[in-house]
């Protein structure tokens, strides 16, 4: 039986990728991770409940590698993970030729490193999607880092932008921008909870040269 969509144009590919860490089998991942207390069906559903199974797969078997790499670093953990992330793209695949799954692995990698300051959500159309991956960002980066990572979630309307902070937390940031100056401003915060959620800055505009000045 498959364990996931499209096994069977992804398996030799992870399989290649698996035998240079010394792991046999895509099984192997799951005990692996679960030896080392982690979780990874429970850690991705509980990001996003609706995913694919390939998803939580790819992130067994890329949290397998990050393992038997030895990182102790969450910055170098999360780079290992990609590598895992991009067994997973399907050969001649998009996603494949783009290494989104070393993309990942390396975003992760900057927002988890001291060097960066801010991370910008352009949301548009995928704004509840965004605005997930912005909750645990904001919940869980902190934990390794010295110095707070600032979350922003962008490109909503201003009606979007509330109501997303509403349903999710968030800070609304309220702006006004001036089409002489070409200058934005902050002219009201609401912040829908107390918790780590209201870290969460959500801005949102009436116009594009607006949201592309939207201050940080």
């Amino acid at each position: 039986m498959a364990l996931f969509e499209n096994y069977e144009r992804r398996e030799a590919k992870i399989l290649a990728t698996l035998k240079e860490y010394g792991i046999n089998s895509i099984e192997e991942c799951r005990d692996i991770t679960l030896a080392r207390g982690v979780d990874c069906d429970k850690i991705v559903r509980g990001t996003q409940p609706i995913c694919f199974e390939n998803a939580v797969w790819a992130y067994t078997v890329g949290a397998a590698i990050a393992i038997k790499k030895g990182c102790t670093k969450a910055a170098d953990a999360a780079a290992a993970i990609g590598i895992g992330l991009q067994s997973f793209c399907i050969p001649g695949s998009v996603a494949e030729n783009r290494q989104v799954g070393l993309g990942h692995g390396n975003l992760g990698s900057m927002l988890l490193s001291e060097s960066t300051e801010c991370f910008c959500f352009l949301a548009g159309h995928e704004s509840f999607a965004a605005a997930e991956g912005a909750i645990k960002i904001a919940l869980n980066a902190n934990k390794v880092r010295k110095k707070p990572l600032k979350v922003v979630l962008n490109g909503l309307g201003k009606d979007a932008a509330m109501i997303i902070s509403r349903i999710n937390g968030f800070t609304y940031c309220q702006t006004e921008f001036d089409p002489a100056t070409e200058t934005v401003r902050i002219v009201k915060e609401t912040a829908y909870s107390n918790g780590d959620r209201a870290k969460v800055r959500c801005y949102g505009a009436d116009s594009v040269p607006e949201g592309v000045a939207t201050p940080m």
